[in-house]
């Protein structure tokens, strides 16, 4: 398949590529035809004399710096044509449905699974926990290694620790082999989505790109909401094995070799395997998993404490040993990175609040059926998806800063979590709860296309593919947190609520043996307030409960939707220098910086 490139220029100024002192990558691209300026770009003594500051020296520092004059190759996007395309988008939207459905998807088959492997019930909350522990653990190491290896070789290993993972499942006779098989299939789930956005933004232009970000989330959205139920189709026949094989294999061999050039292609697999920070990655590993197993059930203090230790030695290595971080030094110092990242994890975390609680609410407060409740995250799911086809489709359609717009999104987040919590009672009409939530899930879908493309434009252009798998894994957090912060608040509410009730309705000052063990029941099981044999002023109070705790977590939701905002406003708009521009002249045709582009183009960058 043809590279794509433009014509090569012609005229007295031009000179064979032959003739040019090879690049600092190591390679001569001797079919490229380029002005006497081109050296600047190619040529040692131009392009990585060390004024990039720390990293300068590495090899994702030798790749041309296209971001500043926001040229996107269009080359690049040309040589893949509309079956390749088309693919390559299947493929990649069917991994990251199938990672999106192992999260959500074990809680319809949990229960017949702890049965088989006569699991108590307390050991089955492992069944998802040890899918999303080293899934959220290892996604920055993705992003690592997509710097090193190219990426169309990775998504075999992703699909390979998934396929791999799930025979170990569908096999298990034991606790220990299933969950040894959520383990290995959550490490193959870590690299999913972001090479999906990797892969995205190499082959996409700046014009396009906001909808492929929008359509790559829209198909995780898709993979929670729905994915639960061929998940418990598809388990007991074939597991995922076949589907993610193909999918991976999908990828490989319709993803263009020329994604192969750069720092990716340069050296032997053993020199590549030496370039791994194995310390730092450890490190930074540990600290994530004792963290999440710290919020696992119970708060647990001293994973929690250890994992704080960890990520002390872990920025010891990286700042003081290694000689290729994990995280490059300039990430780890960026406040504008760090700030996003704290940003999306803290509006992730009110998100799934409404994921969590809204069928909890439907089920218990509105008297819906287990299957109608868990419906109510169509709505919310389909205005996340919409949210950012559409803002990609409209307005994200450039490079460059989207300060204002994330601002704007998440402002509208926070204000539907607060109006969720007006029309969260049994009274009002059903009607105005499902507007909210779908206002909420386009808010959120449009706030996380504008955040990604913010963090492009704060990152050095050498560190991209690390930001934005950063960003994802403090997205995967808020999961956790969502569910352990708001389930405390959630829980405080609703047995305070049932108390207060029942002392009211029994006219005492103490609850009786009966009430206890009713609020007990109550507080751990939902569908018991409209399917369980309660009295009619008993299930009034239970209503009641649910419907002031449901309240009360999403005014909190409400609240951190704020704080969100705040931190979201301090990552600024003013994009890192990339001194490497300076040297460039801005008269340089666009066509040539394209061609040269298109045959320099490393996957350090996008």
């Amino acid at each position: 398949m043809g590279s794509g490139r433009e014509p090569p220029a012609t005229g007295p100024d031009a000179v064979p590529a032959a003739a040019i002192t090879p690049g600092t990558d190591g390679l001569i691209h001797d079919d490229v035809t380029v002005t006497e300026e081109t050296p600047l770009l190619l040529s040692g003594s131009s392009s990585s004399s060390g004024t990039l500051g720390d990293g300068a020296n590495s090899p994702e520092a030798t790749n041309t710096n296209n971001h500043h004059n926001g040229i996107k190759d269009a080359a690049s996007t040309r040589r893949v044509g509309p079956s390749r395309a088309f693919c390559i988008a299947l493929s990649l939207w069917l991994l990251i449905f199938l990672q999106a459905s192992s999260m959500s998807g074990m809680t319809l088959i949990q229960g017949a699974i702890a049965a088989e492997l006569e699991t108590y019930d307390a050991a089955a909350m492992w069944f998802s926990s040890a899918y999303l522990i080293p899934m959220s653990s290892l996604a920055p190491v993705a992003g690592r290694l997509a710097t090193i290896f190219p990426p169309r070789n990775l998504i075999l290993l992703v699909a390979a620790l998934l396929s791999a993972g799930s025979w170990l499942c569908a096999s298990a006779g034991s606790f220990g082999c299933f969950v040894a098989g959520r383990v290995v299939a959550g490490a193959g789930g870590a690299g999913v989505l972001t090479l999906a956005v990797i892969i995205g933004l190499e082959l996409t232009s700046e014009r396009t790109r906001g909808v492929v970000m929008g359509g790559i989330n829209a198909g995780f959205t898709i993979g929670v909401s729905f994915g639960a139920i061929v998940y418990g189709g598809l388990m007991p026949v074939t597991g995922w094995v076949p589907a993610a094989l193909l999918a991976g294999l999908g990828v490989y061999l319709s993803l263009p070799s020329a994604l192969e050039l750069g720092t990716a292609n340069r050296g032997s697999w053993k020199q590549k395997l030496a370039r791994i920070d194995y310390l730092g990655a450890s490190l930074l590993a540990l600290t994530i998993v004792l963290f999440l197993f710290g919020l696992v059930g119970d708060i647990k203090p001293l994973p929690i404490f250890l994992s704080v230790v960890s990520l002390l030695l872990f920025l010891a290595v990286e700042y003081r040993l290694a000689a290729e971080p994990i995280i490059p030094v300039k990430v780890l110092s960026s406040r504008s990175v760090l700030l996003s990242c704290l940003a999306q994890l803290g509006m992730m975390s009110a998100r799934w609040s409404i994921l969590f609680y809204g069928p909890v609410f439907m089920l218990a407060v509105r008297g819906a059926t287990p299957a109608a409740a868990g419906a109510i995250l169509i709505p919310t799911n389909i205005g996340f998806g919409l949210g950012g086809i559409i803002v990609g489709w409209l307005h994200v359609r450039r490079n460059g800063d989207f300060w204002l717009p994330s601002i704007v999104s998440l402002v509208f987040f926070s204000v539907s979590l607060y109006a969720l919590s007006l029309v969260a009672s049994p009274d009002l009409p059903v009607e105005l709860f499902i507007v909210a939530i779908l206002v909420n899930g386009f808010a959120t879908g449009a706030g996380l296309n504008y955040t990604l493309a913010h963090i492009l434009h704060l990152s050095h252009n050498d560190t991209r593919y690390i930001t934005t798998s950063l960003l994802g894994t403090f997205r995967g957090f808020g999961g956790s947190f969502g569910t352990a912060i708001g389930g405390g608040i959630f829980y405080r509410l609703l047995r305070s609520d049932l108390r207060t009730g029942f002392l009211e309705l029994d006219g005492g000052k103490h609850l009786s043996d009966d009430r206890r063990d009713l609020i007990s029941k109550l507080l751990g099981t939902p569908g018991l307030v409209f399917g369980g044999d309660l009295e009619d002023a008993d299930r009034h109070v239970a209503v009641e409960g649910y419907a002031g705790a449901s309240r009360g977590v999403w005014q909190a939701a409400a609240a951190l939707g704020v704080v969100v905002v705040l931190i979201q406003a301090a990552t600024g708009w003013t994009a890192p220098r990339e001194e490497r521009w300076e040297e460039v002249d801005e008269e340089i045709d666009g066509d040539e910086v394209r061609a040269i582009l298109t045959e320099n183009e490393g996957v350090g960058e996008a």
